[in-house]
């Protein structure tokens, strides 16, 4: 992750990015013209420097894939571009997928330029992949939101395993993932007593369950919901102390103290 100062850095430099090639009339642009953007994207973006750690036409089983990125030997990602004019589709995404299985890498990034997708190879049978991300640059207004998600492939965040943190975020936000809490007994213990305090009935397990297989597959509105106010436990009361004022009151003596004035 990168601190705040950075962050507004990795912007500034987008921003850049997004001036100097999508925000003209470049609209009809082929592939090795598309990877002069990837160049700078790389490098003034995301840090990487040239030759160095951006490797070009790298050689994978007799086919080239157009970038991968390494850091001190390790190769973290592989980047194919496609031209700006073209649309990516799923048979861009097999290609990415192909070099990255045929060559151990986990991490592809299929570009043409304006959309940046980034895809977690996964090594199964079959070889599937999972997308992690998918950006679009072309709208300067939402450069802001996608520093989040893209300063993880910064040079400083994947030297400090920045495509890890990704990876086990992406997984936890999963929406599989996060259903399978719903119907946690925790929490469907939680929703039927509010609901009993609430609505003043009872309700089975199977009807919360039933009620959470709806939110599931059901779209609902965020800006529709009313925020349930969770009443906070009350504090509890120090227990007083109870003092018998019928009971004589002890008094502790204590011997004065003799104080020698130094003579004999």
């Amino acid at each position: 992750m990168l601190n705040t100062t950075k962050q507004t850095k990795l912007l500034v430099a987008l921003k850049l990015y997004n001036k100097k090639f999508l925000c003209g009339n470049i609209a009809e642009l082929d592939e090795s013209g598309t990877r002069l953007m990837i160049n700078t994207f790389l490098t003034d973006v995301l840090g990487y420097a040239p030759i160095e750690e951006v490797k070009t036409e790298y050689m994978i089983r007799g086919t080239y894939a157009d970038y991968v990125i390494q850091l001190k030997g390790i190769r973290y990602f592989l980047v194919e571009v496609k031209a700006l004019s073209l649309s990516l589709s799923d048979k861009h995404l097999r290609q990415a997928i192909n070099y990255g299985a045929n060559e151990g890498i986990e991490w592809a990034l299929l570009t043409n330029g304006k959309q940046f997708d980034l895809y977690r190879i996964l090594f199964e049978k079959p070889i599937e992949a999972h997308r992690v991300f998918s950006m679009d640059f072309c709208e300067s207004a939402n450069l802001k939101n996608c520093i989040e998600q893209l300063q993880y492939l910064h040079k400083e965040s994947v030297a400090n395993k920045g495509l890890d943190q990704l990876w086990n975020k992406s997984l936890a936000l999963d929406p599989k993932n996060v259903a399978s809490f719903l119907y946690a007994p925790t929490v469907i213990n939680y929703i039927k007593k509010n609901l009993r305090d609430k609505y003043k009935s009872k309700f089975s397990d199977e009807e919360i369950e039933s009620s959470i297989n709806r939110i599931v597959h059901e779209e609902i509105k965020v800006e529709d919901l009313k925020p349930i106010k969770v009443r906070k436990p009350a504090a509890k009361k120090k227990p007083s102390v109870k003092v018998d004022i019928d009971e004589p009151v002890k008094f502790l003596h204590v011997e004065p103290e003799v104080v020698q004035n130094g003579t004999e």
